[in-house]
């Protein structure tokens, strides 16, 4: 499948050749669904404007793995080991994708995936509390770890699940080596305050996103757009084993030209 590149990308396209390609960065980015009466919903944001990746698309939440990311241990669910199987990585790279993936998404949206024990999440993240460690986190004024242990919690690995496994493309001057997680919204949990990088966030139905990105409407990368035609043919509730069926191999798509217009393609078959 070909994809028109967005023109936010096109100048970076022309000036590839005289950059030096950045090695990418290990990132995490988490698909947060729920069900609605249209069907499958996702949260999504968009980012500013003004930001230097992304700027002006729609999003999943998600970012950069830090180093403090390595150092969470209150852990229930599959082991570091076995998340490093499933994307092909180290247990240490695996933890790391993990813990990010579950620390964007509450950062980003308010809803955390962890608690007291194996099988029980916390049930409110409204409190003052909640919300100024939100603020804290993204700053990175302390870790997940800490957070975790001040709040006698652990991470919750079992509620996610793996989905993909993007490269950004050589013309990108910021380059992500990108796992992709999907996760259903807990019972109780809403979504907190609107974060730094976004102008905008809703819940979107999935039906609905897809015919304003294909009306010019909304502008997503297309790894994100991919993602979102793949989750709209499932339920929140089920969206957990249908993760778990799915083959991960990494994705890089690249340029090609086709009567004089630029794509996006790949070399798989089918994305």
């Amino acid at each position: 499948m070909r994809y028109p590149i967005p023109e936010s990308l096109r100048e970076h396209v022309v000036d590839a050749d005289e950059r030096e390609v950045p090695v990418p960065r290990d990132a995490a980015t988490i698909a947060l669904v729920r069900d609605g009466d249209a069907g499958i919903e996702a949260y999504l944001m968009r980012r500013h404007s003004t930001m230097e990746f992304a700027a002006g698309m729609y999003v999943f939440p998600g970012g950069k793995v830090q180093d403090s990311d390595q150092l969470v241990d209150a852990w229930v669910g599959p082991s570091a080991k076995e998340w490093g199987e499933r994307f092909g990585c180290d247990a240490v790279t695996a933890r790391g994708l993990v813990v990010a993936a579950v620390r964007e998404t509450f950062e980003e949206s308010g809803i955390l995936l962890a608690g007291p024990d194996a099988d029980t999440i916390v049930a409110d993240t409204s409190a003052p509390d909640m919300q100024a460690a939100r603020i804290a986190l993204e700053g990175q004024e302390y870790g997940f770890a800490e957070f975790l242990a001040e709040r006698d919690l652990v991470l919750r690995a079992d509620l996610v699940g793996g989905w993909s496994h993007w490269i950004t493309p050589p013309f990108e001057p910021r380059r992500y080596d990108t796992r992709f997680f999907v996760a259903a919204l807990p019972t109780g949990q809403v979504v907190g305050e609107l974060p730094g990088e976004a102008d905008r966030a809703e819940w979107a139905p999935l039906a609905r996103v897809l015919e304003a990105v294909e009306a010019g409407k909304a502008q997503m990368l297309p790894p994100t757009v991919h993602t979102c035609r793949q989750l709209s043919q499932f339920t929140a509730a089920d969206i957990l084993a249908a993760a778990a069926e799915r083959e991960i191999t990494p994705i890089e798509p690249r340029i090609v030209e086709v009567d004089g217009e630029l794509f996006l393609d790949n070399f798989l078959e089918e994305w």
